[in-house]
Protein backbone atom coordinates (compact mmCIF):
# COMPACT_ATOMS: atom_id res chain seq x y z
CA UNK A 1 0.00 0.00 0.00
CA UNK A 2 1.27 3.48 -0.90
CA UNK A 3 2.21 6.04 1.73
CA UNK A 4 -0.88 8.03 2.75
CA UNK A 5 -1.24 11.69 1.90
CA UNK A 6 -3.00 13.94 4.42
CA UNK A 7 -5.77 16.08 2.97
CA UNK A 8 -7.97 18.41 5.01
CA UNK A 9 -11.65 18.48 4.11
CA UNK A 10 -12.79 21.95 3.01
CA UNK A 11 -16.32 21.23 4.21
CA UNK A 12 -15.68 20.10 7.80
CA UNK A 13 -11.93 20.52 8.39
CA UNK A 14 -11.31 16.86 9.21
CA UNK A 15 -7.86 15.57 8.30
CA UNK A 16 -8.05 12.51 6.03
CA UNK A 17 -5.32 10.00 5.15
CA UNK A 18 -5.59 8.93 1.52
CA UNK A 19 -3.18 6.39 0.00
CA UNK A 20 -1.14 8.21 -2.65
CA UNK A 21 -2.08 5.68 -5.32
CA UNK A 22 -5.80 6.41 -4.71
CA UNK A 23 -5.73 10.22 -4.93
CA UNK A 24 -7.27 10.17 -8.43
CA UNK A 25 -10.13 7.89 -7.34
CA UNK A 26 -12.41 10.65 -5.98
CA UNK A 27 -11.72 10.18 -2.25
CA UNK A 28 -14.36 11.44 0.19
CA UNK A 29 -14.04 12.73 3.74
CA UNK A 30 -14.30 10.01 6.33
CA UNK A 31 -16.21 12.35 8.64
CA UNK A 32 -18.73 14.21 6.46
CA UNK A 33 -18.64 12.30 3.15
CA UNK A 34 -17.87 15.35 0.98
CA UNK A 35 -15.45 15.02 -1.94
CA UNK A 36 -11.86 15.83 -0.94
CA UNK A 37 -10.51 16.34 -4.46
CA UNK A 38 -13.43 17.20 -6.73
CA UNK A 39 -11.34 18.78 -9.47
CA UNK A 40 -13.05 22.12 -8.86
CA UNK A 41 -11.60 25.17 -7.09
CA UNK A 42 -12.52 25.37 -3.41
CA UNK A 43 -13.60 28.66 -1.77
CA UNK A 44 -11.75 29.28 1.49
CA UNK A 45 -12.22 32.01 4.08
CA UNK A 46 -10.38 33.62 6.98
CA UNK A 47 -12.13 31.06 9.21
CA UNK A 48 -11.14 27.83 7.43
CA UNK A 49 -8.01 28.68 5.44
CA UNK A 50 -5.40 27.36 7.89
CA UNK A 51 -7.45 24.30 8.71
CA UNK A 52 -7.53 23.31 5.02
CA UNK A 53 -4.55 24.85 3.20
CA UNK A 54 -2.17 24.63 6.14
CA UNK A 55 -2.75 20.94 6.81
CA UNK A 56 -2.94 19.44 3.32
CA UNK A 57 0.18 17.65 2.09
CA UNK A 58 -0.68 18.24 -1.55
CA UNK A 59 0.56 21.51 -3.06
CA UNK A 60 -2.08 24.23 -2.62
CA UNK A 61 -2.46 26.99 -5.20
CA UNK A 62 -4.40 29.99 -3.86
CA UNK A 63 -6.10 32.46 -6.20
CA UNK A 64 -6.52 35.78 -4.37
CA UNK A 65 -9.27 37.58 -6.28
CA UNK A 66 -12.29 39.91 -5.94
CA UNK A 67 -15.68 39.88 -7.69
CA UNK A 68 -15.23 43.38 -9.16
CA UNK A 69 -11.84 42.54 -10.74
CA UNK A 70 -12.09 42.06 -14.51
CA UNK A 71 -8.81 40.12 -14.90
CA UNK A 72 -9.84 37.90 -11.97
CA UNK A 73 -13.16 37.07 -13.63
CA UNK A 74 -11.49 36.45 -16.99
CA UNK A 75 -8.95 34.07 -15.39
CA UNK A 76 -11.60 32.09 -13.47
CA UNK A 77 -12.35 29.60 -16.29
CA UNK A 78 -8.62 28.92 -16.77
CA UNK A 79 -8.23 28.39 -13.00
CA UNK A 80 -11.16 25.93 -13.05
CA UNK A 81 -9.62 24.13 -16.04
CA UNK A 82 -6.29 23.86 -14.21
CA UNK A 83 -8.11 22.46 -11.15
CA UNK A 84 -9.60 19.71 -13.31
CA UNK A 85 -6.19 18.93 -14.86
CA UNK A 86 -4.50 18.77 -11.44
CA UNK A 87 -7.19 16.66 -9.74
CA UNK A 88 -5.45 14.37 -7.25
CA UNK A 89 -2.10 16.17 -7.60
CA UNK A 90 -2.82 19.65 -6.18
CA UNK A 91 -5.59 21.54 -4.41
CA UNK A 92 -6.68 24.79 -6.08
CA UNK A 93 -8.46 27.26 -3.82
CA UNK A 94 -9.92 30.74 -4.18
CA UNK A 95 -9.91 33.50 -1.56
CA UNK A 96 -12.09 36.60 -2.09
CA UNK A 97 -9.87 39.40 -0.78
CA UNK A 98 -12.84 41.72 -0.15
CA UNK A 99 -14.62 39.16 2.03
CA UNK A 100 -11.41 37.90 3.69
CA UNK A 101 -9.19 40.94 4.34
CA UNK A 102 -7.16 39.23 7.09
CA UNK A 103 -5.82 36.64 4.64
CA UNK A 104 -5.09 39.31 2.03
CA UNK A 105 -3.12 41.28 4.63
CA UNK A 106 -1.32 38.21 5.97
CA UNK A 107 -0.09 37.30 2.48
CA UNK A 108 0.67 40.91 1.57
CA UNK A 109 -1.63 40.90 -1.46
CA UNK A 110 -1.12 44.21 -3.26
CA UNK A 111 -2.68 43.38 -6.63
CA UNK A 112 -5.18 40.85 -7.87
CA UNK A 113 -5.32 38.29 -9.21
CA UNK A 114 -2.33 36.93 -7.33
CA UNK A 115 -1.59 33.21 -7.21
CA UNK A 116 0.37 31.81 -4.26
CA UNK A 117 1.63 28.21 -4.14
CA UNK A 118 1.85 26.69 -0.68
CA UNK A 119 3.76 23.56 0.23
CA UNK A 120 2.89 22.19 3.66
CA UNK A 121 1.39 25.56 4.54
CA UNK A 122 4.45 27.62 3.59
CA UNK A 123 4.64 29.97 0.60
CA UNK A 124 6.80 28.46 -2.15
CA UNK A 125 5.97 30.69 -5.14
CA UNK A 126 3.92 33.72 -6.13
CA UNK A 127 2.70 35.20 -9.43
CA UNK A 128 0.54 38.28 -9.97
CA UNK A 129 -1.64 38.84 -13.00
CA UNK A 130 -4.06 36.72 -15.00
CA UNK A 131 -2.55 33.53 -16.43
CA UNK A 132 -3.71 30.91 -18.93
CA UNK A 133 -4.49 27.39 -17.70
CA UNK A 134 -1.12 25.96 -18.77
CA UNK A 135 0.80 28.56 -16.77
CA UNK A 136 -1.46 27.95 -13.74
CA UNK A 137 -0.76 24.20 -13.95
CA UNK A 138 2.98 24.85 -14.23
CA UNK A 139 2.93 27.17 -11.20
CA UNK A 140 0.97 24.64 -9.15
CA UNK A 141 3.50 21.95 -10.04
CA UNK A 142 6.48 24.14 -9.16
CA UNK A 143 7.74 24.60 -12.71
Amino acid sequence: MATPTHIACAACGALNRVPADRLAEDPVCGQCGQALLSGEPVELTDANFDRVAGRSELPVLVDFWAPWCGPCRSMAPAFAQAARQLKGRALLVKVDTDANPALAARFGIRSIPTLVRLERGQEAARQSGALPAGAIVALAQGR
